[in-house]
């Protein structure tokens, strides 16, 4: 018997066409073009596991128009 880990059995790929998906627009503005941007949050060094401050960006989409982040894509406590 073979110690080697078991690779895993890859699952064939679903095709899916553009027609299938759904653009996103602003719930502000209608404008349907997004860029990246980021939230910064920061971690106290008391509850940090390095015991240091530590900065977290989080990424997500603002409107490329009027900047508003859409409310799906806000992290919790933000908003």
């Amino acid at each position: 018997m073979s110690t080697k880990p078991l690779k895993p059995i890859k699952q064939p790929q679903k095709k899916i066409s553009i027609e299938d998906t759904e653009s996103l627009k602003c719930e502000d503005c209608n404008n349907y073009s997004f860029i990246k941007s980021y939230f910064i949050r920061r971690i106290s060094a008391i509850l940090s596991p390095t015991g240091q401050e530590t900065m977290i960006p989080i990424e997500v989409f603002s409107c490329g128009n009027c900047g508003k982040v859409p409310a799906s894509m806000m992290p919790k406590g933000d908003g």
